[in-house]
């Protein structure tokens, strides 16, 4: 793998490929847990709704086959509404978990906008859903169900920092993986906030001028809180969409 940067908390690794191709030419990402965004439906126009659902299913089943025992998938995931109905994304990534034989640790509620707001399209949260073969959580170590906030995003269908934050602290407290690998890394947001936590981290990414922000991105911690300190790159006209 090309493009490692050394970071202060941990090295980062931005490969420009295609995630199914990269995770199918690796038996297992030994040593490592999986922090991702699957793509919307939005992002495949030749596919109907159900050819994606389909290949949402297989790309996340795919995605936790090559995580090891000792490591965990999380999913971070906003529904859509197509043709007046609700798309739930927590359940195709909850089936996909099934056939990949893995156990459902946890799974947040993280608030997209403040509770008692009305969103159309797009729900006020987003599901935060985390798997795994062998790992187990002991009921005194358990952590909050709701967040509260997101956190900062680089953009509009991005995982916020709060939430990359909880996922990334998961791992580090309840697993001894010390790389965190996003299969579809987008800008770079959960790569950036597991360096600043000291793991290692990898990320893929079809989308050149996406991959070069992600090598760049990165956290400041101030005050207790991090914040999104952005790489100087020329805009992508698809994040505008």
């Amino acid at each position: 793998m090309g493009g490692g940067a050394r970071r202060p908390g941990g090295q980062r690794t931005v490969e420009c490929a295609d995630a199914l191709a990269w995770l199918t030419a690796r038996e297992s990402l030994a040593g490592c847990s999986v922090i991702t965004s699957l793509p919307d439906v939005s992002e495949f126009p030749a596919l109907s709704l159900a050819e994606w659902k389909q290949w949402f299913i297989r790309a996340a089943a795919l995605v936790m086959s090559r995580v090891p025992a000792e490591g965990v998938a999380i999913f971070y995931q906003t529904d859509v509404k197509k043709a007046g109905a609700w798309v739930d994304k927590g359940y195709l990534i909850s089936r996909a978990a099934e056939q990949a034989g893995l156990e459902t640790l946890w799974h947040k509620v993280v608030c997209r906008t403040a509770p008692g707001t009305v969103t159309f399209g797009r729900p006020a949260y987003s599901h935060l859903l985390c798997f795994s073969r062998a790992v187990r959580v002991e009921l005194g170590r358990a952590t909050p169900d709701v967040l509260p906030e997101a956190g900062e995003v680089t953009w509009t269908r991005g995982m916020g920092v709060q939430a990359c934050l909880a996922a990334c602290r998961f791992i580090l407290g309840h697993t001894p993986t010390r790389t965190v690998v996003d299969p579809f890394c987008g800008h770079g947001t959960v790569l950036a906030v597991a360096n600043a936590l000291g793991l290692d981290a990898v990320g893929v990414e079809l989308s050149r001028k996406r991959a070069k922000k992600a090598k760049a991105l990165r956290v400041a911690l101030s005050q207790g809180a991090l914040t999104l300190v952005p790489p100087t790159t020329e805009p992508d006209p698809a994040d505008e969409s």
